[in-house]
């Protein structure tokens, strides 16, 4: 885990807001923040009535309608925590999928983090600071076939959680790295998948240790670090997986 040393937030009596919590990611945040003691953890979904954990206050939220998620803030200004991890991939090419399909991909995991951001920016200012934890990918720093949308969409949303970071300089925002984990997001993909309870606590350890990124799996520390040099060699790795 990469970590810079803010100031760590504590999950323990937190009131937390995980969106997209009905399954996958989201599930596993919305259970480890009960088990580690949050007070409240506001579980969010398009339909909240296929949300099944016990314990959580289910509401409904689309994030890419801005009513709704203003709705979610109104009604949850008690948080102290905001989970952005909901999030699509609609398998896209740059050149032969449907454009719409592109930008409903950037409408959900760029804009909808946006919107989710800035209503529960003063929330969080007025209850301390608090966190926001963005649920982002290996996939900000490189190209797949199949999801090229899903990869622009990802690195806008880092260069968003690094805009947001110096725009709240009272809130610490976390950005979490991984790569395939066993969901039924990534149930299309034949490659090799981590523990998506693994992915989750390396995020909410990081949040707690005050850390500015989080790169939960050796792929996103290997990706990272391999922006520093000549990305042939990243694309020959990722070639050689395919073939």
């Amino acid at each position: 885990m990469s970590t810079e040393n803010l100031n760590g937030f504590r999950i323990e009596g937190a009131v937390a807001l995980v969106t997209g919590a009905n399954r996958g990611l989201g599930r596993h945040f919305a259970r480890q923040l009960l088990e580690r003691g949050a007070a409240r953890v506001y579980a969010t979904a398009r339909r909240p009535e296929t949300i099944d954990l016990p314990g959580v206050v289910p509401l409904r939220l689309d994030v890419t309608d801005e009513a709704q998620v203003l709705a979610a803030a109104a009604a949850a200004t008690d948080v102290t925590l905001l989970v952005n991890n909901a999030g699509v991939s609609h398998s896209t090419y740059f050149l032969t999928t449907d454009p719409a399909a592109i930008r409903a991909e950037m409408e959900t995991n760029f804009w909808g983090t946006l919107t989710a951001v800035r209503a529960f920016a003063p929330a969080l200012a007025a209850n301390g600071g608090g966190a926001i934890l963005n649920v982002l990918s290996a996939q900000s720093w490189h190209a797949y076939p199949g999801t090229n949308g899903y990869h622009a969409t990802k690195a806008a949303q880092w260069a968003l959680t690094n805009g947001v970071r110096l725009e709240l300089p009272g809130t610490l925002v976390t950005a979490l790295h991984l790569g395939a984990v066993d969901t039924d997001f990534s149930a299309g993909y034949d490659g090799p998948k981590g523990d998506p309870a693994e992915a989750v606590r390396a995020g909410l350890d990081g949040i707690e240790a005050g850390a500015a990124e989080v790169l939960a799996d050796d792929w996103s520390r290997h990706v990272k670090k391999s922006l520093a040099e000549d990305p042939t060699r990243l694309y020959d790795e990722i070639r050689e997986g395919i073939v």
